[in-house]
């Protein structure tokens, strides 16, 4: 799964990265306000990159925008927004057979841009406080150390009880699509994000692919070997924490009771040149 993930880059970094060219779109993206965020947690609102006709002209050609969503996805059937703090990961095997986000995988597609995300690995050999597995935070980016841009979907809730030209009667939120892990990642956890490589942008955005056997295409995991794991601090636990040092790797000797991913020998002080 997902449950945390970093995301630094300013909106003109953003506009950069996913050729957001449109001139409207460009300027609504530089609006907003997107301070960096080391330590993104469900509710939370993120950037995301999606393409859609602009707001004010529903009738124009789609447009790449780049907005900020809610993490967490409130299907438009739902009763009230709580169900979205449960509906933060969508699983690529399955999403287009799930009712919650069927319509979204093949008509609501989005990019989430990130520097990488945090999963946690149970100690085979350690305990905490309460005697269950301690448990050591990882950070996975890219093999290069740069940045990556998970598959996502984004949906509408009308909130009813606000009035229809009230602003804040309708919410937009996303889900993060996740994959199997692949080898070395799974010692850590048996799920990742699926982080799609920059030539299925195009088409993942795409308003106009909506053949289902397309959309699978596009879910199949990309080839393993792009991604490095670094422990990571246990200060990324807590979610009020927000500082570039999380995702700072930890020194040898600060970890305890974890699996080398690579290797999968049991680390700690043994050698000073894991990780590095």
């Amino acid at each position: 799964m997902c449950g945390r993930y970093a995301a630094s880059s300013s909106p003109d970094d953003l506009v950069e990265e996913f050729e957001i060219l449109d001139p409207g779109a460009v300027s609504r993206a530089r609006d907003l306000v997107l301070e960096p965020d080391f330590n993104v947690a469900p509710t939370k609102t993120a950037p995301v990159v999606l393409e859609r006709a602009p707001r004010d002209d529903r009738d124009a050609a789609p447009a790449r925008q780049l907005r900020a969503l809610v993490w967490g996805l409130v299907p438009s059937w739902a009763k009230d927004r709580s169900i979205g703090s449960r509906m933060i990961n969508a699983r690529a095997e399955s999403l287009l057979d799930k009712p919650a986000y069927a319509k979204a995988g093949v008509a609501r597609r989005c990019l989430v841009p990130a520097d990488g995300w945090y999963e946690w690995q149970p100690s085979p050999s350690t305990t905490d406080a309460k005697g269950k597995p301690r448990k050591q935070p990882f950070f996975v980016t890219g093999a290069d150390g740069g940045g990556v841009a998970f598959a996502g979907l984004y949906e509408f809730w009308r909130d009813d009880a606000r009035d229809a030209e009230d602003p804040l009667a309708w919410l937009v939120t996303y889900a993060i699509v996740t994959t199997a892990a692949e080898p070395d990642l799974e010692r850590i956890h048996d799920r990742m994000p699926l982080a799609l490589p920059r030539d299925r942008w195009d088409a993942w955005l795409s308003p106009s692919v909506t053949d289902t056997d397309e959309v699978r295409a596009l879910l199949l995991p990309p080839a393993p070997g792009g991604f490095r794991a670094v422990p990571v601090s246990t200060r990324v636990n807590d979610v009020r924490n927000n500082s570039p040092d999380l995702v700072a790797p930890l020194a040898v000797d600060e970890i305890v009771g974890a699996v080398d991913p690579v290797t999968g020998e049991l680390i700690g002080a043994a050698d000073d040149t894991l990780f590095t």
